[in-house]
């Protein structure tokens, strides 16, 4: 074995045994439906499903492995990149569930780690990592989708506070969240891209609602959010509520969004079981010839996908950065999930379709796989940055 190999085995061998005296066998479900519907999102208000689950986070939360890349200062475990993989590795390998998912460990944290003061990075990001505080993105506004920038929610000065008026729409489970971190504009005079400031609300501010969107697939994440005369005060025990500077809040959110479009082209991700394996468990394990290429030809996409997300993972922790190529990650990690699906429902058959039959939510994952190409930058603004930023391609 190479020397440098050595600690990476040494880690591999600890966290594998670490793993099976601490996951429990109730929470090594990740890859079925079961799993998927039972993530632990935590907050203030987050009811358990059992308690392995309560046990699995409480385990993880002690060793930073709810956030294991985070400095250890902020609830992580400060690994390194080639730990990361080691760590995902051996959570697939016993199909192991995340113990704990959050827009604020995929998004509001990263966003934090690079433009957060030290005080914010302490007050905010070790809740999170603690499953303590529930947060929701608001960004996008019924003028603003795709052409965010044009944000409209207003934030006026107070002098000791901010007063918030406006409403935020697709805002994914803003009836469980605790808190927003919101796009507001500060400054009406100015280009669009400028007046523009990133802020911390917490919906305990009187003036905060939420409304669920009702969906074709008959979940709903989504809500419309309102501002009405809400009152933000400027800092919380002496630490500011906005993120960055005021007017360049603009910064912010773009550093953001590359998270958020790099987390939904996850999607196209494989999961723990090859999607033959499925399809193959749907057709009573046969597959006719054309059936199985495809299946095949899947996975080949998936992983080559794959292998180039890590590629990108890597060179942004070599400090490179993802930047504009989160476009072309999201754009490819959706559609893979929505051909994967259009897959299984083929497998399915008739019977796929029926909303309680023996395929469970499978039917209601299908249609919402089709809101992957719309939530974070549709498809076609998708496409647009790529021949333009990444490719160079004239307008």
């Amino acid at each position: 074995m190479a020397p440098q190999e050595e600690p990476l085995a040494q880690f591999r061998s600890e966290l594998r045994a670490w793993l099976e005296e601490h996951c429990p066998p109730e929470m090594r479900d990740a890859s079925t439906t079961r799993g998927r519907d039972k993530t632990c999102w935590g907050g203030r208000n987050w009811t358990f499903e059992s308690d392995a689950q309560r046990d699995w986070l409480k385990a993880c939360i002690e060793k930073g492995y709810t956030v294991p890349t985070w400095p250890k200062a902020y609830g992580g475990a400060g690994l390194s990149r080639d730990e990361e993989k080691v760590f995902l590795s051996e959570l697939a390998r016993i199909d192991a569930r995340k113990p704990l998912e959050s827009f604020g460990i995929w998004m509001l944290g990263p966003a934090l780690l690079q433009f957060g003061t030290e005080e914010q990075k302490q007050k905010y990001l070790i809740p999170i990592s603690r499953g303590e505080i529930r947060w929701c993105q608001g960004y996008s506004e019924p003028g603003a989708g795709s052409d965010l920038a044009s944000v409209q929610t207003k934030c006026e000065d107070k002098g000791d506070h901010w007063l918030v008026n406006g409403q935020k729409i697709w805002t994914s489970y803003a009836d469980q969240a605790d808190a927003i971190f919101a796009l507001v504009r500060t400054d009406r005079d100015a280009p669009k891209h400028l007046g523009i400031t990133f802020l911390l609300v917490d919906f305990e501010h009187d003036g905060v609602s939420t409304k669920p969107i009702k969906l074709i697939s008959g979940m709903s994440p989504f809500c419309e959010t309102f501002f009405d005369n809400v009152e933000v005060p400027k800092e919380i025990d002496g630490i500011s509520t906005v993120v960055g500077t005021v007017n360049r809040g603009w910064d912010v959110a773009k550093y953001l969004l590359t998270h958020e479009r790099t987390m939904i082209s996850g999607m196209g991700n494989s999961g723990a079981r090859a999607l033959g394996a499925v399809m193959a468990d749907d057709l009573g394990g046969e597959m006719d010839a054309v059936t199985r290429a495809a299946a095949l030809s899947a996975e080949v996409d998936t992983l080559a996908f794959e292998l180039t997300v890590e590629r990108y993972k890597d060179m942004a922790e070599s400090g490179q950065g993802v930047g504009h190529a989160s476009a072309m990650l999201k754009y490819v990690g959706t559609e893979l999930n929505k051909d994967r699906y259009e897959l299984l429902m083929s497998a399915g058959g008739s019977g796929a379709l029926e909303w309680d039959g023996e395929f469970g939510s499978r039917p209601a994952d299908w249609l919402r796989t089709k809101a992957n190409s719309i939530e974070g930058g549709t498809s076609e603004v998708m496409l647009g940055i790529i021949s333009r930023r990444v490719l160079g391609l004239p307008g």
